[in-house]
């Protein structure tokens, strides 16, 4: 199976553990690391000191933000990156979309990526490069004018929805949040699906369209579990559903509840899917 890891803890730790802790990543035999980009360190450099961390992992960002930075400078960065580390970089870009209109706006800020000009040599190969797409348009997007998409917070039926749409070719790499503690895991993982319901709009119409209701939205226990898969039981099985589903990487949140880097749990997790 290609599996990766996905984190948001990277941030709150000094730098220097998170490059170790990459290094480690690898160790285990995960195929790639991604990472969000928020309220901590700028994407590209951090995906920078990732890459040189390591020497065979793919590093992402998932995502770089559009509304952090202009788009000669995002597509300079990462022609940069993956200049110096053939093959290794992904580029996934999302966030806040510039104007009312996210597909429009997105294409434009593609249009000027793809328009911008370079003295440096041609990256070969070139980025991959991923959109953050949830919705038929966006996912449409992605399958035309970029490498393909890079879902978060999706059950597996939204990967089958989403390889439907964008066709056989399009590259998708979807983030599978999971709970290893069973004990805990329902209320960690409800505390998680509702950080997200209360504040992203985006993520509640995507949901709605895969059938949950306004109830489950209230926080069911059938939505919970599927968006977070929790248990080691069924981590396993939520990886391969994706897989099956169409999806061609699965990159796995571990989630605790706790703050910190969740070095327990990467190991873990490697037990259970590599």
């Amino acid at each position: 199976m290609s599996v990766g890891i996905w984190t948001f803890s990277f941030d709150a730790a000094p730098i220097g553990q998170v490059r170790e802790a990459a290094a480690e990543i690898e160790e285990l035999g995960f195929d790639s690391l991604w990472f969000g980009e928020y309220p901590g360190r700028e994407a590209l450099t951090q995906a920078a000191l990732l890459l040189g961390a390591t020497s065979r992992i793919t590093v992402a960002t998932g995502v770089a933000r559009f509304d952090r930075r202009s788009p000669a400078g995002v597509a300079g960065g990462a022609r940069t990156l993956a200049e110096a580390h053939p093959g290794r970089f992904t580029l996934g870009l999302g966030g806040h979309a510039r104007g009312a209109r996210p597909v429009e706006s997105i294409r434009a800020y593609l249009d000027e990526m793809d328009a911008a000009e370079f003295t440096s040599p041609e990256p070969v190969p070139p980025p991959r490069k991923l959109l953050a797409a949830l919705g038929p348009r966006m996912l449409r997007l992605a399958a035309e004018r970029t490498d393909g998409a890079h879902p978060y917070f999706v059950p597996p039926e939204h990967t089958a929805l989403a390889r439907e749409i964008m066709g056989p070719d399009a590259y998708l790499a979807v983030e599978q949040g999971v709970v290893l503690d069973r004990a805990r895991g329902l209320d960690i993982a409800r505390a998680e699906v509702g950080f997200y319901l209360e504040r992203t709009e985006h993520h509640r119409v995507n949901l709605k369209r895969l059938g949950f209701t306004d109830d489950d939205l209230a926080g069911s226990d059938r939505l919970v579990e599927s968006v977070i898969a929790v248990g080691e039981e069924a981590i396993a099985g939520r990886v391969k559903a994706h897989l099956d589903a169409g999806a061609d990487h699965v990159c796995v949140q571990v989630i605790t509840g706790e703050p910190g880097l969740p070095l327990d749990g990467w190991r873990r997790l490697a037990e259970l899917v590599l």
